[in-house]
């Protein structure tokens, strides 16, 4: 696009969604339970929308974006282990030792560790001047092993203590993640890398709307429990809290084990931020649909919470961020 021609007024549009999405996405979760009684009719509508914002997401990806998580091995084990293994686990001693093992606010605490990596965090890596198609890569390649890294995870924690269909998980996480990122990634390829910005102006507003259409129906699932809540809530936005709060401190520490001598302050900045938000964040649209599908309205609570936390905690992440970098020299250093 000439740098003097107008900005379309769906960009315009789409950028304010991502100034104000912080806000936007809570709201939309308190609105989905207020008005609980009138949008129910619409969960059938859910995975649809999501596989929309994930294919949307695809028409930015082109099939090297994903082979690039893998072409730095230990880079992406490092973010997995941590996102997937070290959180889960404790997700899952906190919960057995607050709710019990067997408890659906325990199933659905260890789920929301287990989901995949958050495709917001790729817009924050941006904001904090990371590198975006790294991100990128670890969130694409880490959507297309839900399928597996889920049910897995889920099976191995719980065995028979939590019931749930392993094989409908498995084609549900292939339908709304796996085959429309597939689907945008294919069309972008077709296209040339055209697919994305020729569409952008309807495709990103429209999946922004998507994303949070999801958030509200699925807290309008939830709305007639709501009340229900207790004390355990309380204790469980808590757990949340430090779980998200662990995930971005271990990540953003990792970053020092791929120090270089050629890296510069500005680039091991970048990097401790990339693995801040991408341990730190998650799908949780995906989560939620999940939890209310195979688990119930309780396992659900820990992901609603934790959509209440995300956007805030990224921001206070983000300005963390920014304060800690102005401090750090010029210089380049040995790292």
């Amino acid at each position: 696009m000439n740098s003097s021609e107008p900005t379309p007024l769906g960009i315009k549009l789409n950028h304010w969604f991502e100034r104000y999405m912080f806000v936007l996405v809570p709201g939309s979760l308190v609105l989905g339970i207020i008005c609980s009684g009138i949008l129910i009719q619409y969960v059938p509508f859910i995975p649809w929308l999501f596989g929309f914002v994930t294919f949307v997401m695809g028409l930015g990806c082109k099939f090297r974006d994903v082979t690039a998580a893998f072409g730095r091995p230990l880079l992406f084990l490092n973010v997995f282990v941590i996102a997937h293994v070290l959180s889960p686990l404790m997700a899952f001693g906190i919960g057995n030792a607050l709710f019990g093992e067997n408890a659906d606010y325990t199933a659905g605490l260890v789920l929301f560790t287990v989901i995949p990596l958050g495709v917001s965090s790729v817009l924050w890596v941006s904001m904090a001047r990371g590198p975006v198609p790294l991100i990128l890569a670890l969130v694409v390649a880490d959507s297309l092993l839900s399928p597996l890294i889920v049910p897995f995870s889920i099976s191995l924690l719980f065995g028979e203590m939590v019931h749930f269909d392993t094989w409908d998980m498995l084609v549900d996480l292939l339908l709304i993640v796996v085959l429309p990122m597939i689907g945008g990634i294919v069309v972008n390829e077709l296209s040339k890398g055209q697919a994305k910005p020729k569409t952008a102006p309807v495709t990103l507003p429209l999946s922004k709307l998507a994303f949070m259409a999801v958030v509200m129906f699925n807290a309008a699932a939830i709305g007639p429990f709501v009340h229900s809540w207790g004390w355990d809530a309380f204790y469980l936005f808590m757990v949340v809290i430090l779980v998200v709060a662990a995930c971005y401190a271990v990540g953003a520490w990792s970053s020092s084990l791929f120090r270089t001598p050629q890296s510069t302050v500005e680039e091991r900045a970048a990097l401790r931020g990339t693995l801040g938000f991408a341990c730190g964040m998650r799908n949780n649209s995906l989560g939620i649909v999940l939890a209310m599908q195979y688990f119930g309205p309780e396992a659900a609570v820990a992901v609603v919470l934790s959509i209440l936390i995300q956007q805030p905690g990224a921001t206070l992440f983000y300005a963390l961020l920014q304060k800690f970098n102005t401090k750090a020299p010029s210089q380049k250093e040995v790292i």
